[in-house]
This record gives structure tokens, C-alpha cells and sequence, in this order.
């Protein structure tokens, strides 16, 4: 992935035509992004555009709204605690899957049942609350909760999509990823080969009293593309009407072209390095020491980074998770100032006067990896870059290739601790700490009925996280978009593109 240069950007939007009007009579939004999804069954994947086409595909028991973050009735007409640990929920009637099969509790319980019990789920710290579903008739379901966990709706909402029982176990779980049926408001129209193309359509039919509300836009076209020179291309050349994501630098140039608007808003997101610390990478790995990942924390001037690189009003967090997430406290971290001499004393002490020889792994953007390249280079560390697809970094992660990873989470925009820390923190194979008294305080932390000690178990996971340098929050993502002037859209901060309540002007 490699990024446009302002000049070649000026020249381009000079000669290049501006996005087409022509989709507007067709009533098809073309959506250009480079965050390519390799399955499109929700459970499958980690990647936030993975999440944004569960989001239109499918429909789960409950829907947050995106402004208020209130609660609503989605394929649930209404919800009870039974006791603390089970979840009552009497379903919507009349509802039917996108292959007209229709929709009751037995699709409940094969959800759950599948989340349970299927290894490729890819991040198992969304649903290990979840204990089970017992079905009370047609249309009433409880969820079994393991523990009390407080949260537990706003996961059903966000991360808990509704699978079509009789159709999948038709079709197979394999054949359901290329696919997928689901109850939302766009339907798949078709696919094109290694999913470089996906094309939605507008369900008519589509539930009047749904939240979501019936789509204004008739088809959703998404390309996937490779780079972020060639969404822009694609933006400018007029084949495609929604890009996002791009270089901060891009933005003023692009807001100057006569029929393209600019966005930016911050988003739910942390951009971190994790280091390993637990020698998965090998035993003899320097990142084991715990002076050299401080010395890595010292060598970083984050503030300049986030203010020449990342640009738009992006903040450093001090904890390991989103500011407004509950349990993120920033007073319990260690702080690390920016010291490149204490850099290079630290990995003095550690055996490493000279520094050494790493890899750092990314998906983000070029730029941004070679800041962090620079910065430890400073100090005597030469790190390798590895420029990733996203789909690609995540498996090298998981398979505990990954000295240093140039990352990012965005909880699903969950706003709870319990979404971020126990993603990297619990055994699973994002954690490159491996540490047993963290992963128990993370998990005490997400199974409490009481706010105070909630509060306090996160703290501590935060200041021994942040003691052991195992993961450092770099920055807030701020989110670009640029798309053409006759698409009314909205950003929210959960940093979740609702294409469904877009509309032409």
C-alpha cells in the first residue's frame, strides 16, 4: 500500500473528471475501500469492514442507536433480566431471512449454538459472557450469561448478528461465507471473484418499524481495492462515490475540487504498537526484556506523531483503550515521555547498547509505519517494515509472528473496557504478553455487578499493562472521508459508515 503525493493529487484532480451523476439515476452507491474482507460471514473476521457489512446484511436482537447510544427493538421487541445472569427477550413476529425463510427462536439458538461451538470464530472475547440460549416457545429466548457481566446488551447488540438456521445448515458454514443470508436492510445481489466486488441490494420488503429504517439508496457496490493511491484514483476518476481512511495530508487538497466533500471525525479506534513480550517470536527475542520495551516506549515522540502524521485533532491516549470506554482509565497508566536518551540508557541496562535488529509488522499506512521505523531507529533499533494487508496481518498475529505490530482496535465500538483489554489481554492470539494475573484481573473486570469494582480491577490491569510495556497507545484514529457532493452522508464516532441511512441529495 503506498501513499499519492501531494503533487501527483493536484494534477490529478486537474485532468481527472469528477464523480460521476450518473449513479444517482442508477440509485447506486460505489464504495471504494482497501480494508478487504475475505469472508463475509460476521463471525468470521476481525476487520471493521467486516463489521460494517454485518451491519447491512444483518440484523441482531437489539440496535444502538448511532447519536444517542440508546437501546432499541431491532428483531427484539422488548428485553428483561430474568436474574443477573439470563436475558429474556420476546422476538418480532412477521419477520422473514432474505431467502423467505422466516425468522423465530430456533435461529437464536443455532446462533448461539454456532458461536459456541465453532473454532473459526475469530474473536472469541466478544462472546466468552455467553453461556448458552434455552428457547421458551416460537418467539421468546433467554441468553445464559456465564457471569454477571454488565455490558452483556451492548454486545447483543453490536457483535451478535442473527444466523439463519435452516438455511445455513442447507447450505454449509463454508458456502454461507460467499453467501450469507441474513435479515437486514440490503440483501447480497452478487460477487465477484476473490470478493474484489460486492454488490448489495435494497430489501423492499424490509420491516417498516426497524430502526435501521428502509434504505433511501437502491444498490451498494463495494470494491475492494489494494491501495490507498488507487481509492483515491477511483474517487477522482469517478468510479466510486465513497472513500475513507486516506492520508490526513490529502484532505485540504481534496475539499478544494469543486464536486467532493471532505469529512473528518475522530472514531472509536486506538492505533498501538504491541511488542512481544512472551518470545513467541522466539525465546531469544530482545522485546522479552522489559527495559527494552520501555526503551521502545521512550524512543516515540507520540505527541509529534499524532500532530504532524496523524493530523485532525487525533489524541494520545495514555491507557491501552479508547478515553470514553468505561474502566479506561488514563490516571492509572505509567506515562513514558518522549526521552531518546533514556531510550538508549535503558537498553544499555538491558544488554543492548547497540541496539538490534526487529520486524514491525502493519497494515496502516505507509507513513505511518516509517514514522515509528524513525523514531526507533534514533535509539539504535533497526526495524524492519512489513507491509501488510489487514486480512494477512491478522493471521501472522494470530500465529504469533509478530515482534512489533503497528495495529489498531476499534472494540467493535463497544464502549466498554471489556471490548479492548481482553482482545489483547486474555490468552487469545492477539496476546503477545501472556501475562496470567493480567488476564484474571481483565477477566474479574468484565464479570462484576459493581461499577466501583469494575472501575477498580480495570485500573489495575491499566498500570500493570502500562508498568510492563507491553502495548503502547499511539493514537485516536481520526476517520477521513471524501465522497461526492450530491451523497448526503453522516459519520458517527463509532466509526461504523451506516450506508443505509445514506441518501442522494
Amino acid at each position: 500500500m503506498r501513499g499519492l503525493p501531494g503533487v501527483v493529487l493536484a494534477a490529478l484532480l486537474a485532468i481527472c473528471p469528477a464523480p460521476s451523476h450518473a449513479q444517482k439515476s442508477a440509485d447506486t452507491l460505489r464504495v471504494a475501500w482497501r480494508d478487504s474482507v475475505a469472508t463475509l460471514d460476521p463471525y468470521r473476521n476481525q476487520q471493521r469492514s467486516g463489521l460494517i457489512l454485518a451491519h447491512h446484511l444483518f440484523d441482531g436482537l437489539v440496535h444502538r442507536d448511532p447519536e444517542s447510544f440508546t437501546l432499541k427493538p431491532l428483531l427484539a421487541t422488548s428485553w428483561r433480566y430474568v436474574d443477573s445472569t439470563t436475558l429474556e427477550f420476546e422476538l418480532r413476529r412477521g419477520v422473514t431471512f432474505h431467502d423467505g425463510s422466516p425468522f423465530n427462536a430456533d435461529d437464536i439458538m443455532y446462533t448461539v449454538a454456532t458461536i459456541l461451538s465453532d473454532p473459526a470464530i475469530s474473536v472469541p472475547s466478544n462472546y466468552a459472557w455467553l453461556d448458552g440460549a434455552e428457547k421458551l416457545d416460537s418467539h421468546r429466548v433467554r441468553l445464559k450469561l456465564k457471569q454477571v457481566f454488565p455490558a452483556a446488551i451492548e454486545y447483543v447488540a453490536m457483535v451478535l448478528p442473527i444466523l439463519p438456521k435452516a438455511t445455513r445448515e442447507a447450505m454449509g458454514a463454508e458456502a454461507f461465507t460467499l453467501a450469507p443470508v441474513g435479515t437486514g436492510p440490503y440483501r447480497l445481489l452478487s460477487l465477484e471473484a476473490d470478493l474484489r466486488r460486492i454488490t448489495l441490494e435494497r430489501v423492499d420488503a424490509y420491516y417498516p418499524d426497524s430502526p435501521k429504517g428502509r434504505p433511501p439508496i437502491a444498490r451498494l457496490q463495494i470494491d475492494q481495492l489494494t491501495d490507498a493511491a488507487s481509492e483515491l484514483d477511483a474517487l477522482l476518476a469517478g468510479r466510486a462515490d465513497w472513500i475513507w481512511n486516506f492520508l490526513a495530508e490529502h484532505t485540504e487538497t481534496l475539499a478544494r475540487t469543486p464536486n467532493i466533500q471532505v469529512m473528518r471525525a475522530e472514531s472509536m479506534r486506538v492505533g498501538y504498537l504491541t511488542l512481544d513480550a512472551a518470545g513467541r517470536t522466539g525465546r531469544d527475542n530482545p522485546l522479552t526484556v522489559q527495559k527494552v520495551r520501555q526503551a521502545i516506549f521512550h524512543a516515540i515522540d507520540r505527541q509529534t506523531f499524532v500532530r504532524t502524521v496523524i493530523q485532525g485533532g487525533s489524541r494520545v491516549p495514555e491507557a491501552p483503550c479508547f478515553p470514553t470506554q468505561f474502566g479506561c482509565d488514563a490516571a492509572a497508566a505509567v506515562r513514558y515521555d518522549y526521552n531518546p536518551a533514556r531510550a538508549r540508557a535503558l537498553l544499555a541496562e538491558a544488554g543492548y547498547p547497540d541496539g538490534f535488529d526487529t520486524e514491525l509488522v502493519t497494515y496502516a499506512l505507509p507513513q505511518w509505519a516509517a514514522a515509528i521505523q524513525a523514531y526507533l531507529k534514533a535509539v539504535g533499533i533497526s526495524a524492519r517494515i512489513t507491509q501488510l494487508p489487514v486480512a494477512t496481518a491478522v493471521r501472522q498475529t494470530l500465529d504469533g509472528d509478530v515482534p512489533i505490530g503497528q495495529f489498531a482496535w476499534g472494540s467493535f465500538s463497544i464502549n466498554d473496557v471489556s471490548a479492548f483489554l481482553p482482545f489483547l489481554f486474555t490468552g487469545g492470539g492477539n496476546d503477545y504478553a501472556r501475562d496470567r494475573a493480567l488476564a484474571a484481573l481483565v477477566t474479574q473486570g468484565g464479570a462484576s455487578t459493581n461499577p466501583n469494582e469494575r472501575r477498580k480491577l480495570y485500573s489495575q490491569a491499566i498500570r500493570l499493562i502500562s508498568e510492563q510495556a507491553y502495548m503502547l497507545p499511539l493514537n485516536t484514529y481520526v476517520t477521513t472521508y471524501a465522497m461526492s457532493r450530491g451523497l448526503a452522508f453522516r459519520p458517527f464516532p463509532d466509526e461504523l459508515p451506516r450506508f443505509y441511512l445514506a441518501s442522494w441529495r
